[in-house]
């Protein structure tokens, strides 16, 4: 497909960036649409899989026809069949009435199964046969029905594992992936990144009537060394955030890490100052990264040593005690004439003791083996 149509695709579809990977999924797209190939497009959540299967439509016979897209994880498993297929009146509880499902009104048309990794087993059996022979049955029906209708899917999901895990059907993996699309992540194509906030960030800029924001060279450096998990969608939603919040409308770095989230592991950058020295150049800015990162855990150790603490202070206080010295401490024998239960370390027993006041520098000797008993001190004396 010629360079100045993909460009045409771009400004049609609002497709914004240079990267090559970008650029041969569109080339794909373009040139399997003239076809009634089933197509599977393949890439992680919010990297923008729901433009290809509208370019695909677009520009293929069936343009003038029906163009519906169904996501398949939001639909539940026992109304799925109906959907797709629809059903005949008393088939199932609340089935008042016979309704088309959407291989039936979008004959001629195109439909776009998004997250089709989600389908039940039943579903993807039925699936296979409407993709193979073009042949559908309702749900409640014994009436075989014929629909002429182009599937395009999508999913973010490692479909060879879920093969391999009997989540989905191999054969049905293959009839789909005739064609197979895949998107590059946001962190596949940085050099895209600062184009696709200016973007966004005019956007929002006329939606909420407000000037637009922008970006300093050690912000752009910072957005395109992020990783972005949340790929187009999350770059959109910051850029939002920055718009509605910030009142500088030139974004620094600092300011950008505010809005980078923290909790991910390995999502954040290190921040490199620009050395123009190349004998300046060293470690410094890293070793300071870290010990920023090490001064910021600071609180989190000491609030957990504290729950630790606590924790144990605790289990001390609601569990037994248990002591090196084959003699319990006597520190807790109460003052009164009462008899006290003193465990022994040797055999798991006690003896009982009439009860004394202690003196603090009073030892306690090493004593043999006892059986339980009720002696007086006096008698225990004698005995030690």
């Amino acid at each position: 497909m010629a360079k100045v149509n993909i460009q045409q695709i771009k400004q049609r579809f609002g497709i914004i960036g240079v990267s090559p990977e970008l650029e041969r999924a569109m080339d794909v797209a373009l040139q399997v649409s003239h076809t009634d190939l089933s197509v599977l497009i393949t890439g992680e959540s919010g990297v923008g899989k729901e433009i290809f299967p509208q370019i695909i439509h677009q520009y293929s016979r069936r343009k003038h026809g029906a163009y519906f897209a169904i996501n398949c994880g939001s639909i539940p498993e026992g109304t799925i069949d109906s959907e797709l297929f629809g059903h005949e009146k008393g088939s199932f509880t609340g089935a008042t009435g016979t309704r088309k499902g959407y291989f039936e009104v979008a004959d001629g048309g195109t439909l776009f199964l998004d997250e089709v990794g989600e389908l039940p087993l039943s579903t993807q059996s039925r699936l296979l046969r409407v993709l193979e022979s073009g042949e559908f049955i309702k749900v409640g029906s014994s009436k075989v029905e014929k629909s002429d209708v182009r599937v395009v899917a999508a999913t973010n999901l490692n479909m060879v594992k879920a093969v391999e895990q009997g989540k989905f059907r191999e054969d049905l993996y293959y009839r789909l992936n005739s064609v197979p699309i895949r998107i590059p992540p946001l962190r596949d194509r940085r050099e895209d990144i600062p184009l696709l906030f200016r973007k966004f960030a005019g956007d929002f800029a006329e939606k909420y009537m407000m000037p637009s924001i922008s970006l300093t060279d050690d912000a752009k450096e910072l957005i395109k060394e992020y990783r972005w998990p949340g790929n187009v969608r999350q770059l959109k939603n910051i850029t939002e955030q920055i718009s509605i919040i910030e009142k500088e409308r030139i974004i620094t770095a600092d300011i950008l890490q505010k809005y980078l989230p923290k909790n991910e592991v390995g999502m954040l950058p290190v921040l490199v100052s620009n050395i123009r020295d190349a004998e300046q150049k060293s470690f410094a800015n890293e070793r300071e990264i870290l010990y920023q990162v090490l001064f910021d855990m600071k609180k989190d150790i000491t609030d957990l040593k504290k729950v630790v603490k606590n924790m144990l202070d605790n289990s001390e206080n609601t569990s037994p005690k248990i002591f090196d010295d084959p003699v319990a401490s006597t520190s807790v024998i109460p003052k009164d004439n009462t008899t006290v239960t003193i465990p022994v370390k040797y055999n798991q027993d006690t003896i009982r003791l009439d009860d004394r006041p202690s003196s603090k520098d009073e030892e306690i000797q090493e004593a043999a083996e006892f059986e339980e008993s009720s002696l007086s001190l006096d008698e225990v004396e004698k005995d030690l």
